[in-house]
C-alpha cells in the first residue's frame, strides 16, 4: 500500500469468491488493495489457488484473520501463525491484522467473543499479540470490535483498547463501523472515542454496514449498505489523522461487485476530498 506522504487514493476491497474472476477479467481502477481472511485461502489448490495467485501477482493484499483468538486462555495456536507466515511470504502479502476478541475456549466458539476489560486481561492478551509479531517478524494490527456485553468490565473500552496496544507494541486497524455501532449500544460518543485512538499507529481502516434491530440496538454485520453517520465518521477521522487506507468490507448479502465498487468510490471521494483541501491550506 502507499504511505500517506504520495497517496492520491488508498481505497479497498474486501476479497470474495463471488466476484473474483470478474475482477480478473477487468480490474477495478478505483481500487488498489484487496484483503482475504487467511484461514478461506490458505489451502486452496486447482482452479482457484490459480486464480488467487494471479491476483497476487498483480494487486497489493493484506491478510485479516478470524481464527487466531487472541484473548483467549487456550494456547496460542503457534503452528497456524506459522502456516500464516508461509502464505503472506508465498504470495507477497503485506500485513496481517486480527480482531481484539476471542473465539476459542477449549474448542472453536465460531463467534467472536468480546475480552473483558480488565488490566490482568490486557496484560495475557499484550504478550499473545508480542508472540504472533515474533513469529510473523513483524508487527500486526490489531482491530477495535464490537461488542454487546462487557463482562467483569473495570475500565472503559478504548481505555482498554489503548492499553493493550500500547503494551504489545503493535499497530491498530481502526474499524468505523464497529465505533459507530459501539457508540449506539454502549451510549458513547463516537468522536470521543475516535480521537482518543493512537494516530501514529493507525496501519489502516475498515468500514462497513450494520442491522438495526432497534433506534438503540444495533448489529455488526456487514450486510449492508454503509449509513451516513459512518461515512460522516469516517470523514472526521481523515480530518484528525490526514487520510489513511481504508478498506470496504462485506461479507453478508453481497451485492453485484458495480454496487460495491459505488462504496469504494464513496471512501476515494472522501480521501480526496481531504486531499484538496489539505493542499489548499498548505499552498
Amino acid at each position: 500500500m502507499n504511505t500517506v506522504a504520495n497517496l492520491v487514493q488508498d481505497a479497498g476491497l474486501g476479497l470474495r469468491r463471488s466476484f473474483l474472476a470478474e475482477i480478473i477479467e477487468s480490474a477495478p481502477k478505483n481500487v488498489s488493495f484487496y484483503e482475504v481472511a487467511p484461514e478461506n485461502w490458505m489451502t486452496h489448490g486447482g482452479k482457484l489457488g490459480k486464480q488467487f495467485r494471479a491476483m497476487t501477482e498483480q494487486f497489493d493484499f493484506v491478510c485479516h484473520g478470524l481464527s487466531l483468538s487472541i484473548g483467549s486462555t487456550d494456547p496460542l495456536d503457534e503452528i497456524f501463525v506459522a502456516e500464516v507466515k508461509k502464505f503472506m511470504q508465498q504470495h507477497q502479502i503485506k500485513f496481517y491484522s486480527e480482531h481484539l476478541s476471542y473465539c476459542s475456549h477449549q474448542g472453536h466458539l465460531y463467534d467472536l467473543m468480546p475480552i473483558p476489560f480488565t488490566s490482568d486481561a490486557v496484560t495475557h492478551t499484550a504478550k499473545r499479540i508480542q508472540r504472533v509479531q515474533d513469529i510473523l517478524e513483524q508487527k500486526i494490527a490489531i482491530e477495535n470490535v464490537s461488542y454487546y456485553a462487557a463482562p467483569g468490565q473495570e475500565m472503559d473500552e478504548i481505555d482498554f483498547f489503548n492499553a493493550v496496544i500500547e503494551e504489545a507494541d503493535c499497530d491498530v486497524l481502526i474499524d468505523l463501523n464497529n465505533i459507530y455501532v459501539n457508540s449506539v449500544n454502549h451510549g458513547y460518543d463516537a468522536e470521543d472515542f475516535l480521537k482518543a485512538i493512537p494516530a501514529n499507529r493507525i496501519a489502516y481502516a475498515h468500514i462497513a454496514g450494520h442491522y438495526v434491530e432497534e433506534d438503540d440496538f444495533l448489529i455488526d454485520t456487514h450486510g449492508a449498505d454503509v449509513i451516513d453517520p459512518v461515512w460522516t465518521l469516517l470523514a472526521k477521522a481523515y480530518e484528525l489523522y490526514g487520510v489513511f487506507p481504508t478498506l470496504l468490507e462485506r461479507d453478508f448479502n453481497i451485492p453485484s461487485l458495480d454496487i460495491l465498487l459505488k462504496e469504494v468510490d464513496t471512501i476515494c471521494s472522501i480521501q480526496n476530498s481531504w486531499l484538496s483541501q489539505h493542499h489548499q491550506k498548505s499552498a
